[in-house]
Formats: structure tokens, sequence, C-alpha cells
């Protein structure tokens, strides 16, 4: 595993027991045949379920209008953008030459899912600061 994985793995507080995975889940599809397509859509559904069991222990006594929009608004496209950069993500993600040369919009892109192109949820509009404005119930 070359230094750049070495170090992801320190950041993100965890050893890989299968390095392979690691660097499948950090290949785009355009990069090559072992790419993270299956990964991901695997990835959303834990992410998905992790930030829903914090937010129903949290805040357990929000409706589960409440604790969807806030699940929404965490694990938005800005959200895991900000996310991947503090993480070092565009240093480590294994693109082809064409999407490399999108800069930084492009991985962005990739790296948040936007090639999905998911609906827009009813709070879109909503400011990042208004996830505070929720009437969330905190345990």
């Amino acid at each position: 595993m070359d230094d750049a994985l070495a170090a992801l793995q320190r950041r993100l507080g965890h050893d890989f027991a299968d390095p392979a995975l690691l660097e499948r889940a950090l290949t785009h599809r355009s990069a090559g045949a072992a790419h993270n397509e299956r990964l991901e859509f695997l990835g959303d559904a834990v992410l998905s379920l992790a930030v829903s069991a914090m937010l129903f222990e949290r805040f357990g006594g929000s409706d589960e209008g409440d604790l969807t929009r806030v699940r929404a608004h965490l694990v938005r496209e800005d959200s895991l953008h900000r996310t991947a950069l503090a993480l070092g993500l565009p240093a480590v993600l294994r693109l082809s030459e064409g999407e490399a040369r999108g800069g930084e919009q492009s991985w962005a892109a990739y790296a948040c899912g936007a090639e999905r192109q998911a609906k827009p949820s009813p709070d879109a509009a909503r400011k990042p600061s208004d996830v505070e404005t929720y009437p969330i119930k905190e345990n």
C-alpha cells in the first residue's frame, strides 16, 4: 500500500484488513474495471443507517419527519464534499485522465455521488445553519 493510502487510513482512524477494498472504493469507473459503484451502493445505505441510528439515539423525543430532515441535511452533497476535502480524498481518488483534468468540480461531483442525479428534497433551499432551527428534542 502506498503512503497516501496509509495516511488516509490514519485520518479515518481505521486500518483496512483488505487494502484492495480501500483501493477499489477510491476508484472511479473511468479508471478501470475494478471500480467502486457496487461499493458506493452499499456505502450509501451504511451511511444512511449510521446517521439514522445516531439521530434516533440522540434525539429520542423527535418525530420521524424531523429526524428525516436532519439526516438529509447531514448527508447532502455539500456536507459530504466538505468531509471529503477534510479527509484529503482528492489526493487519493483514482480517476481517468479525462476525469482528473476536470479539476476539483469533476472530482467533487464524483466523490459526492452527484452522478446519480438525486431529486432535490423539499428542504434543499435551507441553509446549512438551518439544521439548528429544526424542532428536535435531544435526550
